[in-house]
């Protein structure tokens, strides 16, 4: 018996299934599944530029007649739904399992997002565990599954299954041969004659999907009292049982296709029937759909983020059990860029400049809040790249503020390689910031092409960065220190002046992969009070309230000298000098 978490328990799964493959790009709350899975014996496990890219990687493995997995949060569905939708029609070679991790709640994410409706829109059956127990079971039959009927399948999580730490007993591996490879154009080559016989092939696999979830043990009832039915799948079937001990349960591990048949006859066996589900009414029209009546909770359930057992309670009027109420003087702890993070004067400069900053996905989102407030709009991985020439667009011949991208090395390589070909192509004239901190920090420090790390640390190459941008065709491409607060000011001055694309490549190490910490600063004497530094937003850096003057905390700061820089009166000194 192990304590797994439910991305450890699905690397486990696949593992123990005979799987040979994993692709994936890290995303929260997903990351750790490949991770876990390249610590494997006898795998090969990658980090793919994106999503789309992964699962064509594990695609193409598949139809060779390996047993796959590729991995991804909820928004990396939306990034591989063009591979996926096909594969769909396809069919496999060997199992393919795709993990779709979604966020309710967003604690990392930019939306909310039920995978449930990719299954449905895709015809892609889904298996949606409620622990690492299940997750381990599910991913492991997923694999024979997947084989069985020729199709891939998901697994459906959200962060309380992913991150959440449950017993599990493990197994061992069975290791299997390659399937024999399938020399058959009419499977794999998806042009419309062939297609059109591929969906034939694919409505008669629905329907024969249909009637396995009927029987499959992942979807059971549990008995109550019966006077209050509950329909529910994944992590909220834990808050249910908590929250009504007493009722009837109908616990879906398989959420597309659902069982029509087994739903009426559970909603016959309780006096009234409701579906409980986070952020989402997949579940209440999927069952609506089998003809089964679904009441409302005598109080409404809220329509976005995570379920809790307490949330459940009250939509059934049961009242709370008293919580102390926390202390009201509790310090706020919003969040920020780390100490000497090597963002932090890139977004102070275009801050000081008032440009307009289209961001992207990654730690530097943080560059939108106070103090530094450098960012005006975030929406998906390679967005800031194309909105920036999109917003030229509508200012051409107007006097308006610089407009400037910001992207960073990993995220350039995931989705903004391919906006900056269209920018150049249609003669754009962005300037476009690239922070390259040498890894893909916000989920944990993994490799990408830029710094040249792959996941099992097998011999590779780092790409030359400027170069690929010189081979667009781009001639201003400049290489700045980012701690360097007047290389950063010049910089920035320089490119916004050029007509054509211009970008800059901010180079510094992140400081959690670059550890080494130099004598901390501290403010002296001499400190006029003038508010300056604590505008970084460094959190090492506070303003002392009885005397206006700043202070640094000796224990966070790591020696980096950006504040030093800022301060017009050399108040900000290093110990020891």
């Amino acid at each position: 018996m192990q304590l797994l978490s439910g991305n450890e328990a699905v690397a486990q799964g696949a593992w123990e299934a005979g799987a040979h493959v994993g692709a994936a790009y890290p995303g929260t709350p997903s990351t750790e599944t490949m991770e876990a899975f390249a610590k494997k014996d006898g795998v090969y496990a990658e980090w793919a530029v994106n999503e789309k890219v992964a699962a064509e990687v594990c695609l193409g493995a598949s139809a060779a007649g390996a047993r796959v997995l590729t991995t991804m949060k909820h928004v990396g569905v939306n990034v591989a739904a063009d591979p996926l939708f096909t594969a769909a029609y396809t069919g496999v070679g060997g199992g393919m399992v795709v993990l779709a991790a979604d966020d309710p709640g967003m604690y990392s994410s930019q939306n909310e997002q039920d995978s449930h409706w990719y299954a449905k829109a895709a015809c892609i059956p889904m298996l949606d565990p409620s622990d690492s127990a299940e997750a381990l079971a599910f991913t492991r039959d997923a694999f024979k599954l997947s084989e069985r009927f020729d199709v891939p399948f998901f697994i459906r999580s959200s962060v309380r299954v992913s991150h959440t730490k449950t017993p599990v007993e493990v197994g061992q591996r069975t290791e299997r041969e390659l399937r024999p490879a399938l020399d058959d154009p009419r499977k794999w080559v998806m042009m419309p004659a062939f297609a059109k016989p591929r969906r034939k092939a694919q409505l008669q696999r629905i329907a024969d999907l249909e009637q396995w979830a009927e029987e499959c043990s992942c979807n059971r009832v549990e008995e109550g009292d019966g006077s209050v039915g509950v329909v529910c799948a994944g992590a909220v079937y834990q808050h249910v049982r908590e929250a009504l001990p007493d009722a009837s349960v109908l616990k879906l591990g398989c959420t597309w296709p659902l069982p029509a048949r087994k739903l009426r006859r559970f909603a016959e066996s309780v006096d009234r029937l409701y579906v409980i589900e986070e952020a989402s009414t997949y579940l209440r029209d999927g069952v609506s759909a089998c003809g089964v009546d679904v009441s409302d909770t005598p109080r409404p359930l809220p329509t976005d983020s995570e379920l809790t057992p307490g949330l459940v309670r009250a939509a059934f009027g049961i009242d709370e059990p008293a919580h102390r109420d926390l202390p009201a003087d509790l310090p706020a702890r919003p969040p920020a860029l780390c100490a000497g993070c090597p963002h932090r004067l890139v977004f102070k400069e275009l801050s000081r400049m008032r440009a307009i900053v289209t961001g992207d996905i990654g730690c530097y989102t943080l560059g939108a809040l106070p103090p530094l407030s450098a960012m005006n709009t975030c929406v998906d991985m390679g967005a800031s790249v194309s909105m920036a020439h999109g917003m030229e667009l509508a200012l051409a011949g107007s006097d308006h503020k610089p407009v400037v991208a910001v992207i960073g090395d990993s995220t350039f390589a995931h989705s903004g390689l391919s906006s900056l070909v269209s920018t150049v192509y249609n003669q754009g004239c962005s300037t476009v910031c690239i922070l390259d901190n040498r890894t893909t920090a916000m989920t944990g420090r993994q490799g990408n092409p830029f710094n040249g790390e792959t996941l099992q640390g097998r011999e590779s190459r780092e790409l030359d960065l400027e170069a690929v941008l010189r081979a667009l065709g781009i001639e201003d491409v400049a290489v700045v220190d980012p701690n360097d607060m007047l290389a950063v000011r010049r910089s920035l001055k320089e490119a916004v002046a050029n007509p054509s694309v211009s970008v800059v490549i901010f180079r510094s190490p992140c400081v959690l992969i670059d550890r080494v910490r130099r004598a901390p600063y501290y403010v002296s004497a001499s400190c006029t009070g003038c508010g300056v530094c604590p505008t970084l937003g460094c959190p090492a850096i506070e303003k002392v309230p009885e005397t206006g003057q700043a202070s640094i905390d000796q224990d966070q700061c790591i020696g980096c000298g950006q504040c030093a820089q800022y301060c017009a009166f050399k108040a900000i000194e290093r110990e020891g000098e």
